[in-house]
C-alpha cells in the first residue's frame, strides 16, 4: 500500500487577550465661559480682523469655542 505523507499542521495563532474597556475618566469639572469673557474676546477677534462689520456672530461662536478649548 501506498503511504499518505501528513502535511505538518501550522501552528495555531496566538489568540489576542481581551482588553477590558474602563469607561472613560470625566475631565476636570468645565466651568463655561462667562458672557463677559466671550464678549472681550469676540471683541479682540474683531479688532484684528480690521474692525469689519457683519461677522459678529462669527466673532461670537470663534470666541465661545477657543474658551472652551482652553477649558478642556
Amino acid at each position: 500500500m501506498a503511504e499518505i505523507a501528513k502535511k505538518a499542521k501550522t501552528p495555531a495563532k496566538p489568540r489576542k487577550t481581551a482588553t477590558k474597556k474602563t469607561a472613560a475618566k470625566p475631565g476636570p469639572l468645565q466651568v463655561p465661559a462667562s458672557p463677559e469673557q466671550v464678549a472681550l474676546l469676540a471683541h479682540r477677534f474683531w479688532i484684528e480682523r480690521g474692525q469689519e462689520h457683519g461677522k459678529h456672530e462669527d466673532d461670537w461662536y470663534r470666541a465661545e469655542q477657543e474658551l472652551r478649548g482652553k477649558a478642556s
